[in-house]
């Protein structure tokens, strides 16, 4: 393979020019709050114009990452411990099958309807 690459070109390689800038998100949404806030009180007062449509897509777009940032980490942490807890279930069901055949399918048979009596009776 080393002989092929004598009759072909290799690419040079090209320098990137990063010039790193400051951004205050804090001071950005500052900003569109101000903005957002003197057009409504424009509006109540009556000498705004026609309604801004592109107000409310920033707006939008502001709850997903207020949301983003109020969700709880201990939610993802529950997901992640229900999903491994159905993965070694599958895992055990699989080996115990494999070993007994079908005694296990009959006891997951007889399991399934026991856990929905168990989980369905407190409510």
């Amino acid at each position: 393979m080393k002989f092929l690459s004598v009759f072909t070109k290799a690419p040079s390689y090209q320098r990137f020019k990063y010039a790193p800038r400051f951004y205050d998100s804090q001071k950005e949404e500052m900003a569109a709050r101000t903005k957002r806030i003197k057009e409504e009180l424009e509006r109540e007062q009556g000498t705004a114009s026609t309604e801004n449509t592109a107000q409310y897509g920033s707006r939008i777009a502001g709850s997903f990452k207020e949301a983003r940032k109020r969700s709880n980490p201990g939610d993802a942490l529950n997901a992640n411990l229900l999903r491994f807890g159905i993965l070694l279930f599958l895992t055990v069901f699989i080996i115990a099958f494999l070993e007994f055949g079908r005694p296990a399918l009959y006891s997951l048979l007889l399991f399934v309807p026991f856990y929905l009596y168990l989980k369905f009776k407190s409510k």
